[in-house]
């Protein structure tokens, strides 16, 4: 039985899960597990090991997915605890490191902006788009990322040079920039020595030579294994060799690729002719017969590192670097014995393909199927191919596919030999040779048992520095039988030994070369303090690879990188090309400086007809997008009835219901009339609203006044109690206020009472205690000034003083004066409305206009009056969101630690948490309303819908919730998310707008 569990927008490093696979297989009563992100390709992995279910398929590309088959439906339960336990593990070894983190790239620059290197392990489809906003930031890059594209990292390699920025990779696996070990790489002595690899295995066979043999590397710059084709062109390779050139320290520098194109291989030995300095050149594949002058040309990683560590000790190159093998072989192998290399590393597996082809004359590599050579029954594996690591670890991580190997090729009755590497260093299992050494001691004993004598051949490639120590990997290694040589080329000859083969080397001499010394490209400043300091970086991806940089002195921030856009790839593209588009950034600057000094006075409270033309008839006002009645959910249909009835066009519910299924009464947003609305929204002619004016353009909004607490027309309450507190309002109420307020040339100061309140403890959704009372400070002695029935003028001050939220429907009409401003600049991201009608969730944003986005609304969570429960909610509804749109609200959270608990957000850890995360996708702050809690940084200003789209974040709102039943009211309290579809259409149809058409 399969059983699939989603983790929605829950981001881990593949690496991490493919650990996290592994240890949860081990469990009791799992059959098979799989712990993947929701992406296709992993998808394709999930259905061909059979692990594809209906819920995997419909993941996300940033959703974690877990897939247990087993008999017994408890285990999942251990599956779970298991999985969580290992990734808090990974967030309490990421604590201890002590490195700083961050969940931008913007982000870490502020913490760490210094930065000069960014280095890179998140998955190679994403990696593109990201390497270039490094580079545009102006940070070199490390890329252990691969699976980009060849014409990607062509024009990324391109942009990089022009840039005078290093590009080391991608699919560039090992790198040390002034003796800082960087991703899967050793500890290596520092030294004057500099190497240039397209190899990550070759560096590390020639670097961890150059240690034992005592000398030191300085750089080991990286530069991906297609940096020679002749696509890239060896752009990389050309500016760090030239780095090198120009760096002082180095004195000595080695190149090593990969089999590269001839054409791109001979500009290279060109330009290393014209250094000043020895080089050290090994071309893969290739069997030099002789040096060129300074260059030096060598045959095996091992002789690159022999002859290296010569010219940095200033002793002369040696015509051959061939050892005697110590070990004797007594009786050679039968003739149908074959050798067989089962190797983690790629370079590695391709120097021993290459040295047997040569000594038996095989013809070259094969190079298919995870295959270096696979002929006449010698073969060589290079198991780190995609093939092996597809859903699985790199084999220098996990020894599992090596050692299924190991015994299958025990059985094999014309193995005579097996050849293994036990690649130490960060990044690599903590004890590979300790892993392998059963399996090692089970296939000698297999074939002894068979009558058969079976060899194991193996090489350490590592330092004593590297964290599981050479001398006790190589102790163990023999301990289990196997034959240990200082290099994987002495390893070869050695397995070549015990078949009667003699390995022979050619003496090579020095031939002096006529070449015209060029004229050598002048090397970036940036190039050239990368390799004179410590890096500083920012590490992108796998948490990992801070521990060595740490460790040696250089200095790292974490990107605690997820997908952008969920991983959506259309969203991707749009976002990466909207953000090269500059004028976006100033346009969206104008929109909240708008709303920054906007001056929002009350000034009126007015019957709404006589302020909103519309209202002259039967026609009310919603709340949210537009709705029609049969669509509205129960409060707002219970609420339009309290209406009818008001506003006397009905005699009681029955006919009122009539009325409004007829179609006589029409609808309207109050959003379309510079209105807003609570929770129903509703508005008729006769309702008193406030009016809020915006001094800085003249904009005017209006809403609604609160009623108080209990059964309120708002919640969907239309009792004879309702519509007699309503008749009150319009009566006495509202021309009250208005009396009063006209005693103020220029109305009350909304800033001011919002400023003060804030730091009184009001969010100004769900607490508004503080600007109700200063509310009631202001308006009181004008009210007592008037010339007005005194039991009048006292049942307003009473009603004021008993109620807490009165300032909610100040504040509403204050957030849609700011934005009815703002939205004057139609362009740019910024969002400018969010609303709520009970089914669907709207927004709009600068650029856009008038024009609606919608989702379907979430519910609501939080916590319920005695008697009520999540069943009986209603979605979510209303208006009062424009206060999140503005910044305050639960954008906010952070300003009300008290009322926290109110709306089930927990404590004050939890709202601070919430004010930063949105402060994330916000574009500034608004220093007219500082928080006290929060530093006295300003609210939140300018929600960019680009942001909410490529974080995944989206604005967290406090609010009220109604029961779903009309008549019955309010039920409780919590906060809602806005659905992110809206952020992706309202960006999808901007960016269609400025003629970037999603694909």
């Amino acid at each position: 039985m399969l059983y699939t569990v989603i983790k929605k927008n829950s981001y881990q490093d593949s690496i991490n899960l493919m650990l996290l696979t592994n240890s949860i297989n081990t469990l009791q009563g799992v059959t098979k597990c799989s712990i993947m992100m929701g992406t296709n390709a992993n998808k394709d992995i999930f259905k061909n090991s059979g692990l594809l279910t209906v819920e995997a398929e419909s993941a996300a590309p940033s959703d974690m997915v877990i897939v247990v088959e087993t008999e017994d439906e408890k285990v999942v339960e251990n599956v779970l605890t298991e999985a969580d336990k290992f990734l808090s593990d990974l967030a309490v070894k990421k604590k201890k490191n002590n490195v700083e983190s961050a969940t931008s790239l913007e982000a870490a620059l502020e913490q760490m902006p210094d930065a000069n290197l960014a280095l890179f392990s998140i998955p190679g489809e994403y990696a593109a788009d990201e390497i270039e906003k490094a580079l545009d930031k102006g940070l070199n890059v490390f890329s252990f990322s691969d699976n980009v594209s060849l014409e990607d990292e062509v024009r990324l390699k391109k942009k990089a040079h022009e840039k005078g920025l290093l590009l080391m990779g991608p699919d560039c696996g090992t790198g040390i920039i002034s003796s800082i070990p960087i991703a899967f790489t050793n500890v290596v002595k520092p030294g004057n020595i500099g190497i240039v690899g397209a190899s990550g295995t070759g560096i590390q066979e020639v670097t961890t030579i150059i240690d034992r043999l005592g000398s030191g590397v300085v750089h080991a710059i990286g530069t991906g294994g297609r940096d020679l084709s002749e696509d890239v062109n060896a752009t990389t390779v050309r500016d760090a060799i030239l780095g090198l050139e120009n760096h002082d320290p180095t004195d000595v520098i080695v190149v090593i690729s990969k089999p590269p194109a001839k054409k791109v291989r001979d500009e290279i030995v060109e330009l290393l002719h014209s250094l000043s300095k020895p080089v050290v050149a090994i071309f893969l594949g290739e069997k030099p017969d002789h040096h060129e002058g300074n260059v030096y040309l060598a045959h095996t990683l091992e002789e690159t590192a022999r002859i290296a560590v010569d010219l940095a000790n200033n002793r002369a190159v040696k015509p051959n670097y061939l050892e005697e093998i110590e070990y004797e072989v007594k009786t050679p192998l039968p003739a149908d014995k074959t050798v067989k290399g089962l190797y983690s590393g790629g370079t590695l597996a391709a120097e021993a393909g290459m040295l047997i082809s040569e000594a038996l004359e095989l013809g070259g590599l094969t190079k298919k199927e995870g295959y270096i050579l696979n002929v006449n029954g010698y073969e060589v594996m290079d198991l780190g191919d995609d093939m092996y690591t597809q859903g699985k670890p790199h084999p220098m991580i996990d020894p599992e596919v090596r050692i299924n190997k190991i015994k299958e090729y025990a059985k094999d009755k014309n193995t005579g030999v097996i050849l293994l590497d036990c690649v130490l260093g960060y990044g690599s299992h903590p004890d590979m040779a300790g892993v392998l050494s059963d399996a090692i001691k089970g296939a000698i004993q297999t074939a002894k048992e068979d009558g058969r004598e079976l060899y194991f051949v193996g090489t350490v490639c590592g330092t004593e520095q590297d964290p599981q120590s050479y001398e006790a990997a190589v102790k163990t290694l023999k301990e289990c039988g196997v034959l240990v040589e200082e290099s994987n080329a002495k390893a070869v000859r050695l397995a070549l030994k015990l078949k009667g083969i003699e390995f022979k080397e050619a003496d090579k001499h020095v031939v002096e070369t006529k070449v015209e010394k060029k004229e050598l490209p002048e090397v970036s400043e940036n190039v050239m303090e990368l390799l004179n300091s410590k890096p500083r970086i920012v590490n992108i991806g796998l948490t990992s690879f801070t521990e060595s940089i740490t460790a040696y002195g250089g200095s790292t921030v974490q990107y605690d990188w997820k997908p952008v856009a969920g991983g959506n790839k259309t969203l991707i593209k749009i976002l990466n090309k909207l953000s090269k588009i500059q004028e976006i950034d100033e346009f969206n600057n104008e929109v909240i400086e708008m709303m920054k000094n906007s001056q929002p006075f009350l000034v009126d409270v007015v019957p709404a007809k006589s302020v909103i033309e519309i209202l002259n008839g039967k026609v009310i006002l919603h709340a949210g997008p537009p709705i029609e009645y049969k669509d509205m959910t129960g409060p707002m249909q219970g609420s339009c009835i309290g209406a009818v009835l008001f506003e006397g066009w009905a005699k009681d519910e029955k006919s009122a219901r009539a009325l409004l299924e007829s179609g006589e009464v029409k609808f309207s947003p109050c959003h379309h009339v510079n209105a807003v609305g609570p929770m129903g929204g509703i508005t008729s002619g006769n309702m008193p609203v406030v009016v809020v004016e915006n001094k800085l353009d003249g904009s005017v909004a209006y809403c609604t006044m609160n009623e108080g607490m209990g059964k309120v027309l708002r919640f969907g309450a239309f009792s004879e109690e309702v519509i007699n507190r309503l008749r009150w309002m319009r009566d006495v109420l509202g021309p009250v206020l208005s009396k009063a307020l006209k005693k103020k040339e220029e109305g009350l100061n909304l800033n001011v009472i919002i400023a003060k309140a804030i730091t009184m403890g009001d969010e100004f959704h769900q607490r508004n205690i503080a600007a109700s009372l200063n509310f009631l400070k202001e308006i009181t002695p004008l009210i007592t000034e008037l010339d007005i029935d005194q039991n009048e003028k006292y049942s307003v001050i009473k009603f004021l003083a008993d109620t807490d939220q009165f300032f909610l429907n100040i504040m509403m009409a204050t957030g849609k004066s700011i934005v009815d401003c703002a939205r004057k600049i139609i362009s740019g991201t910024v969002v400018t409305t969010m609303a709520r009608n009970g089914k669907d969730f709207g927004v709009r944003i600068s650029g856009m206009g008038d024009e609606w986005f919608t989702a379907p609304v979430n519910t609501p969570n939080g916590l319920y009056f005695t008697g009520y429960s999540e069943d009986q909610a209603n979605p979510d509804i209303g208006d009062s969101a424009i206060t999140e749109t503005v910044g305050v609200g639960g954008m906010a959270m952070v300003a009300a630690p008290g009322v926290t608990r109110f709306v089930g957000a927990g404590g004050f850890d939890d709202a601070l948490r919430v004010s930063n995360e949105m402060d994330e996708i916000c574009i500034s702050n608004n220093s007219n309303w500082s928080i006290p809690t929060w530093d006295f940084k300003g609210t939140c200003l300018g929600i960019d819908a680009r942001k909410v789209v490529a974080t995944g974040i989206t604005p967290l709102i406090n609010t009220g919730i109604a029961h779903k039943n009309p008549g019955v009211g309010q039920i409780g309290a919590g906060t809602v998310r806005a659905p992110l579809a809206c952020f992706e259409k309202a960006i999808i149809a901007y960016a269609k707008k400025l003629g970037i058409e999603a694909e």
